[in-house]
């Protein structure tokens, strides 16, 4: 009988600590709703977002070298035009990177 008590105090607390996890956020997310600065970060942080990744994935090109250059600045600039035409985040990353690979593996690709 005393390890019947023993598993039902374990299930509990365990009830009790995954309950209170699964809440945690909904209750620091309440006061966030009525703030002014969620919806600032909301605006400002797909244009981090977008400025990092190209810093990121800028970072190895070779200036001096023209079979580097070209591609990541058409691949950019497939990018940007793409966000300004439709301002579609993944279509416009996914667009640029597919310009950029297709360049790189095709017409700028070592021979």
């Amino acid at each position: 009988m005393h390890e019947l008590h023993h598993i039902l105090a374990v299930t509990l607390l365990a009830a009790s600590v995954t309950w209170g996890l699964r809440a945690l956020p909904f209750v620091i997310l309440a006061p966030l709703r009525r703030s002014e600065l969620l919806p600032h970060l909301a605006e400002r942080i797909p244009i981090g977002v977008m400025v990092i990744l190209t810093v990121y994935t800028l970072r190895h090109v070779d200036v001096v070298d023209a079979s580097s250059v070209v591609p990541a600045a058409i691949g950019v600039l497939v990018t940007a035009a793409l966000h300004l035409w439709k301002a579609n985040m993944l279509l416009s990353i996914a667009g640029g990177t597919t310009g950029y690979a297709l360049l790189v593996s095709t017409a700028f690709g070592s021979s």
